[in-house]
């Protein structure tokens, strides 16, 4: 049996992304706390895991991957047998654009800023940033409208079964659902308010994400 550990801090939503994967797939792994707000992930022996410091970082028998698409896509090639992909050729495009869309668009809006300047900020003594949060909830609006453009809802993003686009995805709702911006943000994407009704009952969501 392959040993499997996960290096990351256990609040980082690209951390939690790889850890819902695999509670999903039912597969046995070690979770190694990396601080980034103590630095640790700066640390020598870190960045010669991961020379970018940047969590979350896998381990397999030795070697070393990290950046979670790859991180991703090699879980569930050969620890899921492609469960959390799709084999028809759209869908599979979509999983791919919904999981850019975050990346690209999304997450810098939404968590960069609105989580940062809403829960971070205020729970280390300081203020929020009113304008940098007015600022972010268009372009979180855009993102989030393209998503619901081209998702499924039936009831996960794509369908019947849980894709990797979920697994980015949810870890992002859990912190923005925490903040005022995220009636004003959803209010124009119903299938996505549907969806998250569902995935945050889901046990793995409970577990990785409490």
């Amino acid at each position: 049996m392959a040993k499997l550990t996960v290096y990351g801090t256990p609040l980082s939503t690209y951390v939690r992304t790889v850890r819902l994967l695999l509670e999903e797939a039912g597969v046995d792994y070690t979770l190694k706390g990396i601080d980034i707000f103590k630095g640790e992930n700066k640390s020598p022996e870190y960045l010669a895991k991961n020379p970018f410091g940047k969590v979350p970082t896998l381990e397999v028998d030795g070697e070393v991957i990290y950046e979670t698409p790859a991180i991703t896509d090699y879980l569930n090639t050969v620890f899921a047998n492609h469960q959390f992909s799709l084999s028809e050729p759209l869908l599979q495009a979509r999983m791919r654009q919904i999981i850019t869309i975050i990346d690209n668009y999304f997450y810098a809006a939404a968590i960069g800023t609105i989580v940062i300047q809403r829960l971070i900020v205020p729970s280390q003594g300081g203020k929020a940033d009113e304008a940098q949060v007015q600022n972010a909830v268009a372009p979180a609006q855009t993102a989030i409208q393209a998503i619901e453009s081209i998702a499924v809802v039936s009831p996960y993003l794509l369908g019947s079964q849980l894709t990797i686009a979920d697994f980015y995805l949810i870890p992002i709702f859990i912190y923005l659902s925490q903040t005022p911006e995220y009636e004003v943000i959803t209010a124009q994407t119903p299938k996505l308010r549907t969806w998250w009704d569902t995935v945050n009952q889901l046990e793995s969501v409970k577990k990785v994400c409490a």
